[in-house]
């Protein structure tokens, strides 16, 4: 929201008149709004929009993320790629030629900053697939909304809390949904720990932990990666700057935004090892590295605990520079028996002794893998992606879409999920002092119902 329509509503004394959902806007000791002074919102938590028989699909940003999604899309039944924009004319039209002997033939945007508004403008689109860098989530993904698009947007959706009230309140407003691309959240093991949690075989969950340890400090620093090196801009930032891939799967095992929510955190960074190192080691050899020699970069790992109302726990953890074995850890504790997976494979026990066997294990696997893991999981193996969890991710946006169901990640989520990041820079701005986290269902967490995974339909989205 523009700070003119926030006083706006505090001017017309709308709150007053008892017709906003808060009585104000309530602020954290971070100053963030934690609640909004405004109409009583649309609540798009288990909101069915109407079928939409063939889903006609357009893609912006074709760099890293974008072509495989093109691809994966060319499998899954009741599509049609229209469009497809990216700045760079080279990489529209290699995406535009990989589909030649397909049924899809879209036109392609490109060359200019602005063309991708010409794409969501179309009456012709029902979805936009935003995978473009982070700072154009949020400004694209509202304006495909008010265009009439739904949207998927990469991970993280939002930067600022204020671009994570501008989704919500977009989406609210539009009946539009905003849907974050959290493959992690259809990995196989997570999809198994989801279902046995909701089985009650974890007894009631206390405690999760969820990280994204990954190496990425060559990749950060190379000049092709990224376009115009904007994923190493990022990481002049101090925070747990990419919480979503450890948090969502564990939120959802949590029932977070639905039944409980998160009240506060509490985040700290350690030193830069190694960041403003390579960058001064590479701007010696090449002037091309100047500019990033002596700007100030984010600590080597970030552990963020938070804290949900009732009075469970989260830690985060982020580290994309330091030569660790990949992991997202993925604990899950309850009172009953826990969960782990990374950086080993996934492992279940009940107990403190050890972890149940490989037999035990398959036994569970078999009994409790989800609806959509034992229709599509197979099929989502062979087309790939991340081991098949982002194909996974696809057909179930699509499922969804064409049988009119509620998706599994909404707004809420979505907005949630990315404020972990501005949140955590303010905590460890402030010495790792809390800061409380907005409630961006305007108190609907309360009667929300869980994500449903029991996948109501499925037979009308087949699989090519």
């Amino acid at each position: 929201m523009k700070t003119n329509r926030r006083e706006f509503i505090k001017m017309s004394g709308i709150a007053g008149l008892g017709l906003a959902g808060t009585s104000g806007v309530k602020t954290g000791n971070s100053g963030q709004e934690l609640t909004k002074s405004r109409l009583t919102p649309f609540n798009m938590c288990g909101y069915a929009a109407p079928k939409i028989d063939t889903v006609r699909i357009g893609f912006i940003g074709l760099g890293n993320r974008g072509p495989a999604a093109v691809d994966r899309m060319t499998h899954i039944g009741g599509t049609a790629i229209k469009a497809l924009c990216d700045i760079r004319p080279a990489k529209a039209n290699e995406v535009k030629k990989s589909l030649e002997g397909s049924k899809h033939n879209p036109d392609i945007y490109t060359g200019n900053a602005n063309e991708w508004k010409k794409l969501c403008d179309r009456p012709d689109i029902d979805l936009v697939y935003i995978a473009t860098p982070w700072s154009l989530h949020t400004p694209m993904a509202v304006y495909a909304m008010k265009q009439g698009k739904h949207v998927c947007v990469e991970v993280p959706a939002a930067k600022t809390i204020d671009e994570c009230w501008q989704l919500v309140e977009t989406s609210e407003q539009t009946r539009k949904h905003c849907i974050i691309l959290e493959n992690c959240c259809y990995d196989f093991f997570e999809q198994l720990t989801l279902n046995m949690s909701r089985q009650g075989l974890f007894g009631e969950i206390v405690h999760c932990e969820g990280a994204y340890i990954h190496t990425l400090l060559e990749g950060n620093f190379s000049k092709d990666k990224y376009y115009d090196m904007w994923r190493l801009k990022e990481n002049f930032r101090n925070g747990n700057l990419y919480p979503t891939h450890g948090l969502g799967p564990v939120a959802q095992v949590m029932d977070i935004n639905r039944g409980d929510k998160m009240e506060y955190l509490v985040s700290m960074s350690g030193k830069d090892f190694q960041m403003e190192a390579m960058a001064k080691e590479l701007a010696a050899k090449d002037d091309f590295y100047k500019p990033f020699a002596n700007k100030t970069y984010r600590g080597n790992m970030n552990t963020t605990s938070i804290k949900t109302y009732k009075g469970k726990t989260i830690m985060l953890q982020h580290d994309v520079t330091s030569p660790n074995i990949y992991s997202r850890i993925h604990k899950v504790s309850g009172t009953r028996g826990s969960a782990l997976k990374y950086p080993l494979e996934g492992r279940i026990a009940f107990g403190h002794e050890d972890w149940v066997d490989t037999e035990e294990y398959k036994k569970l696997e078999e009994k409790y893998s989800t609806p959509v893991v034992k229709k599509i999981g197979e099929m989502a193996k062979q087309v790939g992606g991340h081991g098949g969890m982002d194909f996974l991710m696809d057909w179930r946006t699509i499922d969804c879409l064409r049988n009119g169901l509620p998706v599994d990640m909404d707004v809420y989520d979505a907005a949630l999920w990315s404020s972990i990041a501005p949140l955590s820079e303010k905590s460890v701005a402030g010495k790792s002092g809390s800061v409380d986290i907005p409630d961006f269902t305007s108190g609907a967490w309360k009667t929300n119902k869980p994500v449903d995974i029991s996948l109501q339909s499925g037979a009308n989205t087949p699989v090519i």
